[in-house]
């Protein structure tokens, strides 16, 4: 059905809890980084989104974005993708994403997204 509620896993442990969906198919929730996400001082951030209505498409489009809370730096995550479903049910995620930290000048710019 691809209801982005509930809690998703990624390939580097990463996790997403993903409040349920209002009329709207607005969320809000948390992500909390994997051990391999190298940032030991990563604290549980949080997430807004949106996904397409399912009643209109069976596998939606989705986005959200992560206001990392980090002790030294700002950063912000954006994430697009879309929700899968298999021939046996199974949900799965897809999704691009950018990192974008705070700049100190127009010249740093350039190195401010990942």
């Amino acid at each position: 059905q691809c209801l982005l509620s509930g809690s998703w896993r990624s390939d580097t442990s990463c996790r997403m809890v993903v409040s349920i969906l209002d009329k709207d198919n607005r969320f809000s929730g948390f992500y909390l980084p994997g051990p391999a996400a190298g940032y030991s001082e990563l604290l549980t951030s949080p997430l807004e989104g949106s996904q397409q209505d399912t009643g209109l498409v069976p596998q939606p489009t989705f986005s959200f974005t992560v206001n990392w809370r980090l002790q030294e730096t700002t950063r912000t995550s954006v994430f697009l993708g879309q929700c899968y479903v298999d021939t046996n049910g199974e949900e799965t995620l897809h999704a691009l994403w950018l990192l974008r930290e705070a700049a100190d000048s127009p010249a740093e710019d350039w190195k401010a997204t990942q």
